[in-house]
């Protein structure tokens, strides 16, 4: 099994096998409850699956050193029936069930922006004005780097997703106006956009102007973007010109907006402004939703979901959420 993607798991057999894997850690297992162990274990194909998975990971915590992983687990097994042992059962399905690796990844990417001119955290925005009257909107967890010099004003995306209004006040001498990302880089001719880094992609959204976009190791494949348009690329092609919608510049006025969007794809969208893991059960994935949602405050538009549609929330801890089928 790929430790990277952990199986589908409910919350419940996830806690259950945590603490069933920390029992064997104690080493002070009766046989009696060995045998309790073994007949939870065959009552269910997801009960062996999530034993096997945990097997498998659980060496991942003596990697982890003084982290979250090895503190839960010792903070566990010292504290047997406290609220502390709950606590760091919740840690420890976060880690092994939601995604250890992905999680390691997260953490990765995060320091990326540490060191960053400008950097906001999960669910943060900042706006900021530029020497030359450019106007930035960073929107969650992005960082940006600023790298201007007597020849040209560039930025740096290091990750996330930015609002750029470019300024004109560049004194008598003017420089070019860059945009760079990890794919390559975007030249605006005075205008107002937005670059978002993805996992292999950049996406540009164009408002107002226009936007020539190079990548970095073809700049022969470079197309100019317009207003109303998006496009994304890589470091080696731009893909084909969408149009984009006016509501996707909503994230700067702290709104998401939503219009007979998946279920789904709302919820992956509304994870970038919380911390910890949000999911959606596929069972209820294409349900359509429409409206206008406040970014700063995400509990309270899970809760505004719970009241409008047939879901409920499944809560691990705040950090975990899965959305469900409403019961019958």
């Amino acid at each position: 099994m790929n430790v990277s993607t952990p199986p589908s798991i409910e919350p419940d057999v996830a806690r259950r096998v945590v603490e069933w894997w920390l029992d064997f850690q104690s080493g002070a297992v009766s046989e009696s409850q060995r045998q309790a162990f073994e007949q939870w274990r065959t009552q269910h194909v997801d009960h062996d699956r999530a034993w096997s998975h945990i097997q498998s990971v659980s060496q991942r915590l003596q990697t982890l050193g003084g982290g979250a992983g090895a503190g839960a687990a010792r903070a566990a097994l010292t504290r047997p029936r406290s609220r502390t042992r709950r606590a760091a059962v919740k840690t420890l399905v976060l880690l092994f069930f939601a995604g250890s690796t992905a999680w390691i990844t997260r953490e990765q990417i995060a320091r990326r922006g540490w060191k960053a001119d400008l950097r906001t955290s999960t669910g943060e925005q900042r706006d900021v004005t530029l020497t030359d009257g450019t106007r930035l909107t960073l929107n969650t967890a992005s960082a940006v780097n600023i790298r201007f010099s007597d020849t040209e004003r560039r930025i740096v995306l290091v990750r996330g997703e930015i609002m750029v209004t470019t300024g004109h006040n560049d004194g008598p001498s003017p420089r070019p106006f860059i945009a760079q990302t990890a794919q390559g880089v975007s030249i605006p001719l005075g205008t107002r956009f937005s670059l978002r880094q993805e996992d292999v992609t950049t996406r540009l959204d164009v408002f107002e102007g226009s936007v020539k976009v190079e990548p970095a190791r073809d700049t022969s494949a470079f197309k100019v973007v317009h207003a109303g348009e998006r496009i994304r690329f890589t470091a080696t092609q731009t893909m084909a010109v969408e149009p984009v919608s006016s509501d996707a510049a909503a994230w700067a006025q702290g709104m998401l907006v939503a219009s007979n969007m998946r279920l789904a794809d709302f919820l992956s969208e509304l994870e970038r402004y919380r911390d910890g893991y949000l999911h959606c059960d596929p069972s209820i994935a294409d349900i359509r939703i429409s409206g206008t949602y406040p970014l700063a405050d995400t509990d309270r538009v899970l809760m505004a979901l719970a009241g409008s549609l047939p879901v409920r929330l499944d809560y691990v801890t705040r950090y975990w959420v899965t959305v469900k089928p409403a019961r019958a």
